[in-house]
């Protein structure tokens, strides 16, 4: 089977290059950020396992969306994707295009940061081409994919074998126990929740699995086993490509650095130093291109539901492409790249609302529809432990950085009221059905799209399987 190499593939993504610095920062030492990173991957363990039995009690693609609109009606359906297309996938895509201009251009700028407008011109540049390639061809995106991904497997193999010949060589300093957790400031709960955001980031991807669940085979049996080996693999991986970082970095260097593995290469590699630069910024790249394509499906899945503009349905004529679906990703996209670090507080609060909410749901459904065919249950402490964990980090996380993580909830909620005048309100105006309709057929006409030809029972909504339950 496929699945376990599938799921390791798309939980190790670009976050490790960029997540370090800021677990680090609010963690206060190096001791409890590695802490923070191995626990970090047994959170995302219970949450896969609570996310396994959704998958295969409720065996439909689309992962949280569905999930949740199955369980608990169409507005709460409707706010998750609200948020997932405003907030989750643009401010993930605006991080990572933002770390490969800072990858490309850090070694042209070695003494200081590289210039502000070049940093945001060059992640521009990269969302607009991948845009393109996405829109021009399926066969081109996968490829890109596929080919890239070797840059993303090349880097971390070399950070973790040079950073264990460090270690060999007795160059750990920062990790023995009484250097690795001296703290400059006693760590508080909400800067240790902070922490967990920036760890989770880089561990976004382990509910993959669940967006193509009708596509895995025998899910009940390969949906566990993709859990119980890739997540702790991937916490392997991390742990040691942390701990090899500070095998030539002290605190102070990494908290320095603008490009953490750019450091660690001019600090190790000497002459071939260029390799790591060039093998993140490949890696950044194949990232890209793989949130850009799945996010405009998920805008594509959003409108076939009727919870967004029908526009975003549609496909060109001859490549078969999403066009407007992803040029609307692209143009939220531009308009999220910011601070770095921001964003990532600002997606990983919204990231673990939703999968609250929809391990939430689980519980729910465990009581409403008790005699509901279960092929996977797991222990009921499980969900329990996540969902306190969650409740304690959203709290914290909020009380620390409440501009921040405050100002995605109150997008989301935005959704309310859109959902109500645009999904739920039957009787318009027709002058507001003649103004959709005109925008509709302009869109069309420009992007040389229709509505793809489909099997009837693929659009059947997400909630008319309770009616025959």
């Amino acid at each position: 089977s496929l699945v376990l190499p599938e799921n390791t593939g798309n939980i190790i993504g670009s976050g490790i290059f960029i997540s370090p610095k800021g677990v680090l920062e609010h963690a206060g030492s190096v001791g409890l950020s590695l802490i923070v990173w191995v626990c970090g991957g047994g959170i995302c363990a219970l949450g896969s396992m609570c996310y396994a039995e959704l998958g295969v009690t409720i065996p439909k693609s689309g992962g949280d969306y569905s999930y949740v609109t199955e369980i608990f009606g169409g507005l709460v359906g409707f706010l998750l994707l609200w948020s997932a297309v405003l907030i989750m996938y643009p401010t993930t895509l605006a991080v990572i295009a933002l770390t490969f201009s800072n990858y490309v251009l850090q070694p042209l700028f070695q003494n200081c940061l590289p210039p502000f407008i070049a940093t945001r011109l060059l992640a521009t540049i990269c969302i607009l081409f991948l845009t393109w390639v996405n829109c021009s061809s399926v066969r081109w995106a996968t490829r890109i994919q596929d080919v890239f991904t070797v840059g993303k497997l090349l880097a971390l193999a070399l950070i973790i074998v040079v950073g264990l010949v460090q270690i060999c060589r007795g160059h750990y300093d920062a990790l023995r126990p009484s250097v690795a957790f001296e703290f400059s400031e006693d760590p508080s709960v909400g800067q240790i929740a902070l922490a967990f955001l920036q760890a989770s980031f880089a561990y976004s991807g382990w509910n993959f699995l669940n967006y193509v669940t009708e596509e895995v085979v025998e899910p009940r049996k390969n949906l566990p086993r993709a859990i119980y080996i890739s997540i702790p693999l991937v916490t392997l991986v991390y742990t040691l490509t942390n701990i090899a970082y500070f095998s030539s970095m002290s605190p102070q260097e990494l908290l320095a650095s603008n490009a953490v593995a750019v450091t660690f290469g001019e600090k190790l590699l000497g002459m071939f130093s260029w390799v790591m630069p060039i093998s993140v910024a490949l890696s950044t790249f194949g990232g890209i291109n793989g949130y850009l394509f799945t996010s405009s499906r998920l805008c594509f899945s959003g409108a076939r539901e009727g919870h967004l503009p029908y526009l975003l349905a549609m496909i060109h004529l001859k490549n078969c492409t999403p066009i407007p679906a992803l040029l609307c990703t692209a143009t939220i996209v531009i308009l999220c790249i910011g601070d770095t670090h921001n964003l990532i507080n600002y997606v990983s609060f919204i990231n673990y609302l939703s999968y609250g909410v929809t391990i939430a749901g689980l519980l729910y459904l465990r009581k409403k529809r008790p005699n509901l065919t279960r092929p996977i249950k797991v222990n009921m402490l499980i969900p329990i432990s996540y969902l306190i964990f969650w409740a304690v980090l959203l709290g914290f996380s909020l009380y620390s950085e409440p501009v921040v993580c405050g100002l995605g909830m109150v997008i989301m909620l935005t959704g309310v009221p859109i959902y109500f005048v645009g999904v739920q309100w039957k009787d318009k105006p027709k002058w507001i059905y003649k103004v959709v309709e005109r925008v509709t057929y302009r869109g069309q006409k420009v992007c040389y799209v229709v509505f793809p030809q489909e099997d009837p029972s693929e659009t059947e909504p997400l909630t008319a399987s309770k009616a025959t339950d």
